[in-house]
């Protein structure tokens, strides 16, 4: 075997992982650590040397023969690794691990004997699909319901409502309390972190608190004290309150509650761009059934895929898997900050590590679908043309005119991912065979959105107005 060829042997492993073994020339690894004794003789400095000046005897005897084969071996590996997948034509997906480790081989490194070492790494699955026409995927059903039209109308009257001072009763249900509270555990009587205010808001809903803090509120005068008693529930996000009983003791200070304005036209003027009620309805029905309609196309495309996705035979190299899951803790992150929540003081480590294990099953699945269609796509032949490509990609930097540091490159293959998952889907669609799951009575569209299209306000007992935070729009 001549200086410049490596002897290079691969295996395949689990997971899409492949071995690479390598032996080097003895002539090589002294050539190495001739290297590396020079480059150390240049960089050290010692009294009574000048710099790239200190014998190489001395410079063995001061920092070891141990650095300098260490070095050699660092450089080495660096090399070979390069020369093997240019050799071998291996597209490794991350950086080689060194079986057995660094420490175990520079043990054994001999600069004057050959030398045989084991890199492993992940490569890109060669993903099969064993059957891809006559596949039976199962949907469920989206249909246009009436009664959301309502829902939509009440949830603006409420983000419209003028809020107006209660003097006269006791709380009730729907009303907005003003609370100043103390909690603590009843097991040892430490304090609950955030479970204290001074003066808060708090709508009195179900659902909106813990278990019994809203329902114990319920019926308290205005100055009234009373100690609440409840139970945080098991899946409660901090885990150390989670199941243990609490006392809160809590203090009535004010107590309002919400007008909804009339059903006319002067609501729909100022819920929606409509001069009517009648025009708000017709629009809102039309809304809608474009929602369903959309949304049950988008669940057909889903079960094609995932039926496509069962016919794939893969391995999944674990450096894709963990991308995927990055890029779901990505997505929560962007959507959280969207929302207006602080993503840097809420994305503990603990949370992140949290979320990457939970996300992990759904990030396998997340590729298995783009493995399948990318395999489809290989399969039959199904390409996007770059008439088409260019046609869509034109409408869309037209519709982000006003957007700055748009990267080009990222787009151009977003919106040729997009083009052709729509080919590979209309592809599916005309092969295989969609049937709707039998609809539940409960099963609507989804959960809309309040119709207002104008900032939501609140009239309060001073006059003044304010915006809800975080306020749905249509």
């Amino acid at each position: 075997m001549s200086d410049s060829t490596l002897k290079v042997k691969t295996a395949a492993l689990p997971s899409s992982r492949i071995a690479v073994e390598i032996e080097v020339t003895a002539s090589r690894c002294k050539s190495s650590y001739e290297e590396a004794l020079t480059q150390l003789s240049r960089s050290i400095k010692l009294p009574g040397f000048r710099k790239g000046k200190v014998p190489k005897a001395v410079i063995i005897q001061q920092i070891g023969i141990a650095r300098i084969k260490a070095s050699a071996l660092e450089s080495l590996l660096e090399k070979l690794w390069r020369e093997a997948i240019n050799q071998e034509s291996i597209e490794p997906l991350c950086e080689p691990e060194l079986k057995g480790g660094f420490e175990t081989l520079l043990e054994s490194f001999n600069p004057d004997k050959t030398l045989t070492f084991t890199l492993e790494t992940d490569i890109a699955p060669t993903p099969i699909l064993k059957k891809t026409k006559g596949l039976k995927a199962e949907a469920e059903p989206v249909k246009y319901d009436p009664a959301k039209i309502d829902e939509l109308i009440e949830q603006s009257r409420n983000q419209l409502a003028t809020i107006v001072p209660v003097e006269t009763r006791s709380a009730e249900m729907g009303d907005i309390a003003v609370l100043s509270f103390k909690g603590t555990f009843t097991d040892d009587g430490s304090d609950i972190e955030g479970g204290n205010a001074e003066s808060m808001d708090i709508e009195l809903e179900e659902g909106l608190m813990i278990p019994g803090f809203v329902e114990g509120i319920v019926g308290m005068a205005i100055n009234s004290e009373k100690q609440l008693k409840c139970t945080f529930p098991k899946d409660y996000p901090n885990e150390d309150a989670r199941g243990r009983q609490a006392s809160f003791q809590v203090t009535l200070q004010d107590l309002k509650t919400k007008e909804l304005p009339k059903l006319d036209d002067a609501f729909a003027k100022q819920a929606s761009d409509k001069e009517n009620m009648g025009e708000l309805r017709e629009d809102l029905e039309k809304r809608l059934k474009e929602d369903a309609k959309a949304r049950h196309q988008v669940n057909r495309k889903e079960s094609l895929i995932n039926a496509l996705a069962h016919e794939l035979d893969a391995d999944l190299p674990t450096t894709l898997i963990d991308q995927e899951v990055r890029l779901l803790v990505e997505q929560t992150a962007r959507k959280f900050a969207q929302e207006g929540m602080d993503v840097k003081s809420i994305f503990t480590p603990e949370l992140v590590k949290s979320l990457m294990e939970s996300s992990r099953e759904e990030a396998q699945q997340n590729l298995r679908r783009k493995l399948a269609l990318k395999a489809l796509a290989k399969k039959e032949n199904i390409e996007v043309n770059n008439e088409d490509l260019e046609i869509k990609l034109k409408d869309v930097n037209r519709e982000l005119s006003g957007e700055k540091n748009i990267d080009q490159q990222k787009l151009r293959q977003a919106v040729l991912d997009d083009l052709l998952e729509e080919k590979l889907v209309a592809w599916l669609e005309e092969n295989n065979i969609v049937t709707e799951k039998a609809s539940k009575p409960s099963e609507t569209a989804s959960k809309e959105k309040p119709v207002n299209a104008k900032p939501s306000k609140e009239t309060t007992k001073s006059g003044k107005t304010s915006k809800k935070k975080n306020e749905p729009k249509t």
